[in-house]
């Protein structure tokens, strides 16, 4: 079957945008096909920093004829329904439509409309140059006369060329017959714009890639990656050093390279001084290359391995000269940002803080370290933690903001306050606890230990939380640019992992500049959500979350993750489904006779008129004044397990009760006091989670 070759060829597209651009440029195309009926045996997309490239295998020559009844109005009807009917099936008049008789509805207009299949060439024609105009790259640019003109193409940089091909492979392709801003498809591209930038002609996928690599291209991003990171080790190894990986930096260096050459380069001893992290950062940041750690040891060595897009004459050597160059350039700039930071004592940077707006509407950095102090020292007896190491590492937890080497690489903040304090001689808690309150950052970051870092790290958050609350900056959709959602995870996961037992409305309250109340409850449901997003991903169900958290006062999230555990376990019983479904049904009974009689029915029982009635409208009075008591008692004591078992000895007289009690009964005082016994069950469940939350 016939495949698709297209390739949109550029100057540089930015490493970063490069992978996402193929995947959209596979899937525009692909939806556009599968809409219109044309199906595929497979697709692949590939980027390099100067082309997006598609293989399309196993589309048709041609799309299938369609037919399709589109049924009309009544014979009769209107003249305008008919006319929209006519416009609608594309017929000039009701001669071309037939007429069918239901048997129900009467006699009705039907038409018929068959559409020949349309070759797959002129379908790919009509496509590729809208996907192709309205691509959704982050940015995108204009450019060259046509630029002033409404309209005109938008590319990510300017476009050069367009390869677009369609065959089998056991002829010669054609070339899909569309221009886009005077760019018209054909058959040539070009290699490597410096090893082999003349043009030459491609016709099918497999002779486009054997091209490409003869002109020193190599497609595949993930090839390019494989080949730096193997030429990379190998290199080390040959010195008897080991790369330290970095799989960013590699999927960055891959894009920006179409033919990476691996080469080594060194620099001086004595810049070794500086932290591992900051030699790393610099080389990173500034030169994109990779370093090198000595042989079955953390301590770095001093050398960089680089990637070059070029096989130069000289095996490399002026392209190696000119990074150390940099490289040891950068490095005396970091030196000197470390000799700096380091004569000068965190403390003494604290009123610096005080310049930098934090947010407009919550202050200084300043003054929020000073509300993070206080919160840290809330915490700690909390969390195990000395309240004045607490407040104090808090207090000193922003100042490397301030420092030079974090104003060069904000991405050291944290890392480097915690080595400028060990430095001055603060306490390994507090040095500690500098660099671990960010944490974690991310699903797969470690929560810190100690607890001093834990103190920190729940005071940074909460205050972050609770700042943006006050001023009604909370996430919206998928826009959280604060990162609150973050934040919410964080103590989620500090709180269940470390098995915290805090009260979150307790350390909220008053930390909003108006409606606490309000406030702390509309963020405490904001941390429900979160925490069903945590359950989730360890197979929790949402509505258990709910149940919970429907109840009042469930501001300690560990209790809460102990109690939804528990119900999930006993829902997973035959007891805990049956009496599920019992709930479900007096639940339902009760509505509807609430609203029938205009009143609630949610004072407690006549136990005096339930014992003179039936043995089993008895037996469950009695079983449900005993299990709500001993719920209530294992819920107090946090034995949440035993208060499951003590519903769970509601199933019987439950059972027993629907199967022989009529709970509408003629007596007046019998019905109403039944349904009382069906609110008293409502009330016991309510003991350890609201069931009516509960899906099934």
């Amino acid at each position: 079957m016939p495949d698709l070759l297209l390739e949109l060829r550029s100057e540089e597209i930015p490493a970063r945008m490069q992978r996402r651009a193929a995947e959209d440029l596979k899937k525009l195309v692909t939806d556009a096909l599968v809409e219109r009926g044309f199906l595929y045996e497979g697709a692949k997309a590939f980027a390099t920093p100067r082309r997006l490239a598609l293989h399309v295998a196993g589309l048709p020559a041609r799309g299938e004829a369609v037919r399709e009844e589109r049924r009309g109005p009544r014979v009769g009807a209107p003249e305008a329904a008919v006319q929209g009917f006519l416009k609608s099936a594309g017929l000039a008049s009701l001669d071309q439509a037939t007429t069918v008789t239901d048997p129900k509805k009467g006699e009705f207009y039907l038409a018929v409309i068959e559409r020949p299949g349309r070759e797959t060439l002129d379908v790919l024609a009509e496509i590729l140059p809208g996907i192709i105009k309205s691509f959704p790259w982050p940015k995108s640019m204009r450019w060259g006369a046509a630029s002033a003109q409404p309209g005109s193409l938008r590319w990510v940089r300017p476009l050069q060329s367009i390869v677009a091909t369609f065959g089998p492979e056991t002829e010669t392709p054609e070339v899909v017959p569309f221009s886009v801003d005077g760019i018209t498809a054909g058959t040539v591209t070009s290699g490597h714009r410096f090893l082999a930038p003349e043009p030459f002609e491609v016709r099918r996928f497999d002779d486009y890639v054997q091209a490409l690599e003869r002109a020193d291209v190599i497609l595949d991003a993930d090839r390019r990656k494989d080949i730096i990171l193997h030429d990379a080790k190998d290199l080390a190894f040959a010195r008897g050093l080991d790369l330290v990986e970095d799989e960013g930096l590699l999927e960055e260096v891959a894009g920006l390279v179409e033919r990476p050459v691996v080469l080594m380069g060194s620099f001086e001893e004595r810049f070794l001084e500086i932290p591992a992290e900051a030699i790393r950062a610099t080389i990173r940041a500034n030169q994109k290359c990779f370093v090198l750690r000595k042989s079955g040891s953390d301590e770095l060595a001093p050398a960089f391995v680089l990637v070059s897009n070029l096989i130069a004459s000289d095996g490399g050597a002026a392209i190696t000269a000119g990074n150390e160059r940099v490289v040891r350039a950068r490095l005396s700039d970091a030196r000197f940002f470390w000799e700096t930071d380091k004569a000068t004592k965190l403390e003494d940077r604290l009123p610096k803080l005080d310049s930098i707006v934090f947010h407009e509407k919550l202050g200084t950095q300043g003054e929020r370290v000073a509300r993070i102090a206080a919160l840290a020292k809330e915490i700690a007896p909390l969390v195990g933690a000395d309240p004045a190491l607490a407040e104090r590492a808090a207090r000193l937890a922003k100042a490397d903001l301030v420092t030079e080497m974090v104003g060069e690489f904000p991405e050291l903040q944290g890392l480097m306050g915690r080595k400028y304090a060990a430095l001055q001689g603060e306490h390994d808690s507090v040095a500690a606890a500098i660099e671990e309150h960010y944490k974690p950052v991310g699903p797969s970051d470690r929560v810190p230990t100690d607890p001093v870092s834990i103190a920190v790290a729940l005071a940074d958050k909460l205050d972050t939380l609770a700042g943006f609350w006050s001023v009604d900056e909370k996430p919206t959709g998928s826009k959280d640019p604060f990162a609150l959602r973050r934040a919410a995870l964080g103590v989620i996961r500090a709180v269940i992992e470390r098995s915290l037992r805090l009260s979150l409305a307790s350390l909220l309250k008053g930390r909003f500049v108006s409606g606490s109340d309000e406030r702390t409850a509309d963020l405490l449901a904001f941390f429900a959500d979160r925490l069903k997003v945590y359950l989730r991903d360890q197979g929790a169900r949402h509505d258990l979350i709910d149940a919970v958290f429907a109840l009042p006062g469930q501001d300690d999230l560990l209790l809460v993750v102990r109690r939804v555990e528990a119900l999930g376990e006993f829902l997973s019983t035959d007891d805990g489904k049956n009496l599920l479904a019992g709930y479900k049904r007096a639940a339902n009974i009760l509505r509807i006779e609430e609203k029938k009689d205009g009143r609630a029915y949610d004072e407690a029982p006549d136990a005096a008129l339930a014992a003179s009635g039936q043995p089993e409208e008895r037996a469950l009075a009695e079983a449900l004044a005993a299990a709500r008591q001993e719920a209530s008692a294992a819920v107090a004591a946090e034995d949440f397990a035993g208060a499951m078992r003590a519903l769970s000895r509601l199933r019987a007289p439950v059972d027993a009760f629907f199967e022989k009690v009529t709970v509408n009964a003629d007596d007046p005082a019998l019905r109403k006091n039944r349904l009382l016994l069906l609110n008293a069950l409502r009330a016991a469940t309510r003991e350890v989670a609201d069931f009516s939350r509960i899906e099934g």
